[in-house]
């Protein structure tokens, strides 16, 4: 029998949070495979769990307790598996600490059982940590070594057990929530990265934006004195204040300028410069890392090309769930269109009004709008009218508040129009674009609501929409 198998074969563990988009999904899998006495409980009733359980059917062994918990799952059991975005005041969670229960979350429960001589690479911040930790997979793929990619919230890390042994690298994506988990078991990866630090995850951390940098934090805090930290430009000051121990490496996007690079903005060419920087604290030649990045195309949904179609390019920005992401897409598509005066353009209140004919290079027509996350949106605001001639508003929470703060500036946005659903969106900012425009998908809200079933359905619905668009 295997180690891992030993460590979970005949465990008494409740799951918390099975969930759709694959993690809790794949966490229970791998426990069942490997014997654990499994309870799944989630929130969500049996009917929404539908295509999870289908999947876990096989595993007789399973019990569930769907559409809310029970204080009984979280007694008498060796520990919880928690998954991301279970709340902080949780009493469940409660309950188990009180009756002297381990909480234990998936990416860093791998973190503790991986075989001694793996190198772990972890990966974090509020932008910029999946093309990061995508952009190190392909450098390291591109020097011929044994590499795994886990942590991404669609997929379970757990099963990488069944895979990895001495020698081989992990990269783990890791959210803020992933990372409570690093907290609980007091263990920081090797290679830490933090790539950037904005506001986010404002409603679940209650406005507390010190609670959100201290779970980023395990990151690095419990690294050991050879550990390596790389820290993104942008978040340098905060992450220094912290004083981790450990060398620092602040990554240079600098030097990438003479570099082909194939994707797009000056954010994304300080990501590349963080996993450069990993490469190189992993001893990778440089001509192995160049040709890495200039062979990495990006990650889907972030910035993503999707077509051409009567001339008007159109990108798939759809994880951009923050106005900072939207602002950086922004600078990326059309970075000379900055005007220096929003004021000057002409006013037009109407939600219909008809196209007005400006000699700029303002060429975007960006679609965005979603559920509230109670973040500030004033800058993004300011910035639509420097690049987008054109604004298409897909009606929910947080676009009926964006459109108060329009309304209620001193900006002017040409021409605005709202939508009842994605495939609307699209055919309005077809109808504003001519040949030469940019449309851009770049929400800038959550996707929560009535249109989605959560933020990856919501870019698969416009990808499938632009396939069919004719």
């Amino acid at each position: 029998m295997l180690e891992h198998q030993k460590y979970f074969n005949g465990k008494k563990v409740t799951l918390m949070g099975l969930g759709l988009l694959g993690r809790g999904l794949g966490d229970a899998i791998f426990l069942a495979q490997n014997g654990a006495q499994l309870i799944v409980t989630d929130i969500r009733d049996e009917k929404m769990l539908a295509s999870s359980l289908a999947k876990l059917k096989r595993y007789k062994d399973i019990r569930y307790t769907l559409g809310g918990h029970t204080f009984e799952d979280f007694r008498n059991r060796d520990f919880i598996l928690k998954a991301a975005g279970v709340p902080l005041d949780s009493p469940y969670i409660a309950e188990a600490k009180k009756n002297g229960i381990p909480i234990e979350m998936d990416a860093s429960l791998f973190a503790k059982l991986m075989p001694k001589g793996v190198t772990l690479v972890g990966v974090t911040g509020t932008r910029g940590k999946s093309t990061t930790a995508e952009c190190i997979f392909t450098i390291l793929k591109a020097a011929k070594k044994r590499v795994f990619l886990g942590g991404v919230v669609h997929t379970a890390t757990l099963p990488l057990l069944t895979k990895v042994r001495a020698g081989d690298i992990v990269v783990l994506e890791l959210d803020s929530w992933q990372l409570q988990g690093f907290h609980d078991a007091k263990i920081s990866p090797h290679i830490a990265v933090f790539t950037t630090f904005m506001d986010d995850h404002l409603l679940y951390y209650k406005g507390d934006r010190k609670r959100y940098f201290d779970d980023k934090t395990a990151i690095f805090r419990y690294q050991k004195r050879n550990g390596v930290l790389v820290v993104g430009k942008q978040a340098q000051q905060q992450v220094r204040s912290a004083r981790p121990p450990g060398r620092i490496v602040v990554a240079a996007a600098n030097l990438l300028k003479s570099w082909e690079l194939q994707v797009l903005g000056d954010h994304n060419r300080e990501n590349i410069a963080c996993a450069v920087a990993v490469a190189k604290a992993l001893g990778i030649a440089y001509a192995i890392i160049k040709r890495g990045v200039e062979a990495f195309r990006g990650v889907p949904g972030r910035l993503e090309y999707l077509r051409t179609i009567r001339g008007v390019k159109i990108y798939n920005d759809n994880n951009a769930t923050t106005p900072d992401a939207t602002i950086a897409a922004l600078h990326a598509l059309n970075p000379k269109s900055e005007i220096r005066n929003p004021k000057q353009i002409l006013n037009s209140k109407s939600l219909n009004a008809k196209r007005l004919t400006l000699n700029t290079e303002r060429n975007i027509v960006l679609i965005m709008g979603g559920t509230d996350k109670g973040l500030d949106m004033s800058k993004l605001v300011a910035e639509i009218p420097k690049y987008c001639k054109g604004l298409v508003l897909l009606k929910e929470s947080g676009t009926t508040k964006f459109l108060t703060l329009i309304h209620n500036s001193k900006f002017i946005i040409q021409e605005m129009v709202e939508a009842e659903n994605l495939k609307e969106c699209v055919e309005k900012a077809m109808n504003m674009a001519q040949s030469g425009d940019t449309v851009l998908f770049s929400p800038a809200f959550a996707s929560f609501g009535k249109w989605f079933k959560n933020e990856y359905d919501r870019g698969e619905q416009f990808v499938e929409i632009v396939k069919k668009s004719k």
